[in-house]
């Protein structure tokens, strides 16, 4: 396992599990701006947790992710949720602590931020593989965390099983087993039909997004076809957002798949039209709009 392509983008990595800043929560930090989340659903971008507990293992390879690549084929030996969850709050300290000296940082914003109550379950690789998972997302809320777990779907007898998070996402960039197989290039010669099985679990939580990256020149076009999914399943909440074309991303697609908000807003109005949903809210930095 080489870490270098890890560390050297200030992750903290310990065995299976990373964390990383967001851009967002430093941006917060110094007051310059805040995570679309903050907006859509009230998170505290300062007070954000980004971490993942299987960070060097994933099901799909997708055009669009733009993380570093190092993926593992076998599985470590997991440890438990309460070990990942410490080594979470400590790596998130040091990550934090200099930013007390730079100018321009809200030190009570700073302060507050020492001690996270929001956790994204979402960095890298697919969360799901943790085995533990129900546990972490247990534990994580005993302790006053709201827990937001990020899912590409081809796992669905993880999720069956799953105690309620504050709030699911499903990433869903593709129509059809054809395009799965060419957006997503997952390693699992069922992939479709497990994320057709996800889809009919939406139901079974409270809070569900559906989050579709809209790549320009591949499934833009697409709008009918992703609303009869939407009207089919009835996530609580779209968020329709662009691809960015950044870090290994770079490699696989050109910078011309990375849509402007206008057009991000146009295929979200297209799609909610379909579906019968309708546009809640939008920020234009982060190219993203919410349909509900």
């Amino acid at each position: 396992m080489n870490l270098s392509a890890f560390t050297k983008r200030h992750y903290k990595v310990w065995e299976h599990t990373a964390v990383k800043l967001c851009h967002w929560c430093k941006l917060s930090l110094k007051d310059r701006g805040f995570c679309y989340k903050q907006k859509f659903y009230g998170i505290q971008s300062h007070r954000c947790l980004q971490f993942s507990p299987a960070f060097l293992w994933c099901t799909n390879d997708c055009l669009k992710c733009w993380r570093p690549r190092e993926w593992e084929s076998n599985l470590p030996e997991w440890r438990e949720p309460e070990e990942v969850l410490e080594f979470c709050l400590e790596a998130q300290k040091q990550l934090l602590s200099g930013f007390k000296g730079f100018s321009g940082t809200n030190l009570q914003k700073w302060k507050e931020a020492q001690r996270p109550n929001q956790a994204a379950i979402s960095l890298i690789g697919e969360p799901t593989l943790y085995p533990k998972i129900g546990e972490l997302i247990e534990l994580l809320k005993s302790r006053g965390f709201t827990a937001y777990l990020v899912t590409n779907g081809m796992l669905p007898e993880r999720l069956s099983d799953l105690p309620e998070p504050t709030q699911l996402y499903l990433s869903l960039d593709a129509i059809s087993a054809e395009t799965h197989r060419k957006l997503n290039r997952s390693r699992l010669p069922d992939a479709w039909e497990r994320m057709l099985k996800s889809l009919e679990l939406l139901s079974s939580f409270k809070r569900t997004v559906l989050r579709i990256t809209a790549i320009k020149g591949l499934n833009m076009g697409w709008a009918d076809e992703f609303g009869r999914i939407i009207s089919r399943y009835q996530p609580k909440k779209v968020e329709v957002k662009a691809y960015m074309h950044l870090g290994h991303s770079r490699k696989l697609l050109p910078r011309e798949a990375m849509p402007d908000h206008q057009e991000v807003r146009q295929f979200a109005e297209e799609i909610a039209k379909k579906a019968g949903y309708r546009i809640l809210d939008e920020q234009e930095v982060s190219r993203v709009v919410l349909l509900g």
